[in-house]
C-alpha cells in the first residue's frame, strides 16, 4: 500500500516470455505448507494475494485476438475524437487533444458546465465523471465499452448541446 491507505499506482500487468520454466522458477514462492505446480498462478507473479485483475485482459486477447483488441481500441479513439467534434459544435470547449479515448471539456462559464453536467445526471440517461481543469469545472467522456457505437456518441452529443441550451 501507498501512504495514507493508497492503492498502489498499478492495476493489471501481464508477463509474456519464452521460457515459461525460468519465469516459474523466478517466481516460485513455494513453501512447506503451500506448494503448487510450476505453472500455478501463484508461481507465475509476483503478488500471488491480489485479486486476479488481468483475467479481464486475458479473456479479451483470447476472445478478440490481437487485431480485435486493436480494432475496440482503435474505435474507441475514433468516437471519442467524434464526441470531441461534437461538442465543439454545439458550443463546448474541448480542453484535451483526444489522442485516446479520454474527452474534457466545458462550457464558457463554470456555472454553465455545472448545470450542463448536473441536468443530464438527474436525467438519468448517461453518466459521465465530474472533473477540474485550472480549477475550474468540466467533465470527463471515457468512451471505453466495446457496446458503445456511433448513434450512441451522437445522443451524448446531442443531450449534451440540449442541456447547455438549457443552461443560457
Amino acid at each position: 500500500m501507498g501512504t495514507s491507505g493508497s492503492t498502489p499506482p498499478y492495476d493489471s500487468a501481464m508477463v509474456i516470455v519464452r521460457d515459461a520454466d525460468a519465469l516459474s522458477s523466478a517466481m516460485n514462492s513455494d513453501a512447506a505448507y503451500l506448494t503448487g505446480s510450476a505453472d500455478a498462478q501463484k508461481n507465475l507473479t509476483l503478488e500471488f494475494s491480489r485479486r486476479a485483475r488481468g483475467i479481464p485482459v486475458w479473456a479479451a486477447l483470447r476472445t478478440l485476438g490481437g487485431d480485435g483488441v486493436e480494432e475496440l481500441v482503435d474505435r474507441c479513439v475514433e468516437l471519442a475524437g467524434s464526441a470531441a467534434e461534437g461538442l465543439r459544435a454545439n458550443g463546448f470547449t474541448v480542453l484535451n487533444r483526444c489522442v485516446l479515448n479520454q474527452v474534457l471539456a466545458r462550457a464558457d462559464t463554470a456555472a454553465r458546465t455545472e448545470a450542463v453536467r448536473r441536468s443530464l445526471l438527474e436525467g438519468g440517461q448517461v453518466w459521465f465523471g465530474p472533473a477540474w481543469w485550472q480549477d475550474e469545472p468540466a467533465f470527463r467522456i471515457s468512451v471505453s465499452s466495446w457496446r458503445t457505437r456511433r448513434e450512441h456518441i451522437d445522443r451524448l452529443v446531442a443531450l449534451l448541446g440540449e442541456g447547455l441550451a438549457g443552461a443560457r
